[in-house]
């Protein structure tokens, strides 16, 4: 019984995400100048190639922010039920920050914080 109605969960997954992407397909307005592939920034058009790199410093402080950023957002729901988590989930929250304090001072130490 368990197998099946797993089974019949993702049948309906795939036909309603399929049929959404046909739907969409069918009704959205549909353009074919070719000004509609240019990369496009700020309303001034792109000088040379767009395809360029950037420095990995850049990508590293991004995914540090996003890292962080999440984690806040973690911390959020348990400060809401603070008080009836008890000395339990204080000292689980506390291993939390400990971590995430430890992830800081290693980023900082390796001068994943510095622009260069």
């Amino acid at each position: 019984m368990n197998s099946a109605f797993l089974v019949v969960v993702l049948i309906t997954g795939i036909a309603l995400v399929g049929a959404a992407l046909l739907i969409a397909g069918w009704l959205s307005p549909r353009s074919f100048n070719p000004q509609k592939g240019e990369a496009y920034e700020c309303g001034i058009p792109t000088r040379g190639d767009s395809w360029m790199q950037f420095k990995v410093g850049y990508y590293l402080f991004a995914i540090l922010y996003l890292m962080f950023d999440v984690e806040t957002v973690f911390l959020f729901p348990w400060a809401v039920i603070l008080r009836d988590v008890g000395v339990a989930g204080l000292a689980s929250i506390a291993f939390f920050m400990v971590i995430l304090v430890l992830g800081l001072v290693y980023a900082w130490k390796k001068g994943a914080l510095e622009w260069k």
